[in-house]
């Protein structure tokens, strides 16, 4: 028996690999299924099944293009009623993949399909649970996505989650291992530890979610402080219970190579959006105006599906050379399928042909510790609410970059204000935005807040530790 993790770290997602005489399993896939093809192959099994936890929200799984490649039925918990088809196990039932088996234990409360698989190894012991997002590390799924599906409240459904816990993880061994299907990162908990396996011993020594002395008191808790989901959750789910269209389709149309004729051509004649994916470094000294930046190398995935919402939006690309498939792939994995193409060339190729561009107003760490007079001059933090309650920049007005649809509409064009993040990622996202919407009276601060409270300056007269303020 062989237990593999294959773990993807700009969605905190964990998809599992097991062997057995020959036989494989494979648990909530990614999107693009040739890795898992050509491991078979190299491995030499043959991949009996596909097992999906539930209907997952911040992705989309490989489920439907896997199977159809390899004849593997694809097989959820009870409840789940898929537009393709499936099984839809019965709580207790067991599948055989090789000599070990794999139990189906309903756990309901994330959502109603919810369920956890006990793997038991050749001698019949429980050896480990892939817990999808029933049972995270250092939390529980958050119970409040599936509530108009399940027409229920998140209390009810949290009281749920409680009892599967209680009734069927619980009472397992210590030994046990646990799989989640996330970690830290993930919208969709809120504790997560940064480890991405433990044994369900030092769960329940140490979860939260796990240690509250009565039910009343596990719904508070696991219900206190949840944000409003990512809009683009919803979608995910619906193209996971009704199925999509190919990866390989996908990635065909995006890697369609535009000119910047043919590129400019269809950004005038389409509502598509310009997504450049450069890094901030290279992005605010020059980009194709109106284009929305969210770089690579970071947390992209999921700032594409928070901010630009609609999985349907026509993207066109603007990405470094050499990144054009990586960039297709990635945004495929959260359902941004309508990719029209990418620009030939990069941005270079853009500036080459004498097109019109644009530039971000951005300063150093050093040169706004220098020129920032506080409380004359005003400044915007984009970063979380938790990020600026333990230190920010005095008399900061904090506006998470997750709500900016709703706060921009706030901003004064008439007055400047300075803008920065943690270390530059997210409020050049945010300068795009403002740009492309008309608002060109910022300075955007390079390396953010971490910079600034590194220069003398800005540490001895800025940083401080207060309660959280609102403009």
């Amino acid at each position: 028996m062989n237990i593999e993790q294959i773990y993807t770290g700009c969605l905190a997602q964990g998809a599992y690999y097991i062997t057995s005489n020959g036989e494989a399993a494979i648990i909530d896939p990614l999107r693009e299924t040739d890795p898992y093809i050509k491991r078979l192959q190299k491995d030499d099994v043959t991949l009996k099944y596909v097992f999906e936890t539930h209907f997952h929200a911040d992705f989309v799984s490989g489920h439907v293009d896997l199977s159809k490649k390899t004849g593997a039925p694809i097989v959820y918990g009870p409840n789940a009623a898929c537009e393709f088809e499936c099984i839809s196990a019965k709580d207790g039932e067991e599948f055989k993949v090789g000599d070990v088996t794999i139990k189906v234990l309903h756990t309901p409360g994330h959502t109603m399909e919810s369920t956890t698989y006990l793997l038991k190894d050749e001698n019949g012991k429980d050896h480990a649970i892939f817990s999808g997002d029933t049972l995270f590390l250092g939390d529980v799924g958050r119970p409040d996505l599936a509530q108009k599906a399940a027409h229920m409240t998140q209390e009810e459904l949290a009281g749920l989650l409680y009892d599967s816990l209680m009734n069927k993880i619980m009472p397992l061994a210590d030994d046990v291992i646990v799989y989640p299907a996330h970690g830290a990162g993930s919208a969709c908990g809120k504790n997560m530890m940064k480890e991405t396996v433990d044994t369900l011993g030092n769960q329940k020594k140490m979860n939260y979610a796990l240690n509250q002395p009565d039910k009343a008191s596990f719904i508070k808790a696991v219900t206190e402080g949840l944000t409003p989901p990512p809009a683009y959750f919803g979608l995910n789910v619906a193209m996971n219970k009704k199925g999509y269209e190919s990866f390989e389709s996908v990635l065909t149309h995006g890697m369609k190579a535009l000119t910047p004729d043919e590129f400019e051509a269809a950004a005038e004649s389409t509502e598509a959006l310009i997504l450049d994916t450069r890094d901030a470094a290279d992005f605010y000294k020059g980009f194709i105006p109106q284009s929305i930046n969210i770089g690579l190398n970071g947390d992209f995935a999921p700032w594409v599906g928070a901010l630009i919402i609609d999985v349907k939006q026509p993207l066109l690309l603007v990405t470094d050379e050499g990144k054009e498939e990586e960039t297709v792939t990635r945004l495929s994995r959260v359902g941004f399928d309508n990719v029209l193409g990418h620009l030939k060339g990069g941005f270079a190729a853009w500036l080459e042909s004498g097109k019109e561009a644009d530039v971000v107003d951005r300063i150093t760490a050093e040169q706004f510790a220098a020129e920032v007079e506080i409380p004359k001059d005003k400044v915007i933090d984009i970063r979380r609410e938790s990020e600026y309650a333990a230190e920010h920049v005095e008399e900061a007005y904090n506006k998470p970059l997750d709500y900016i649809n709703e706060w921009i509409k706030d901003i004064n064009p008439e007055e400047h204000f300075y803008i920065h993040c943690a270390s530059g990622y997210r409020s050049m996202i945010a300068s795009s935005i403002l740009q492309a919407r008309g608002y060109r009276n910022f300075t955007e601060v390079a390396g953010g807040f971490k910079a600034i409270s590194e220069t003398p300056i800005g540490k001895t007269n800025f940083v401080c530790q207060t309660k959280v303020m609102k403009a």
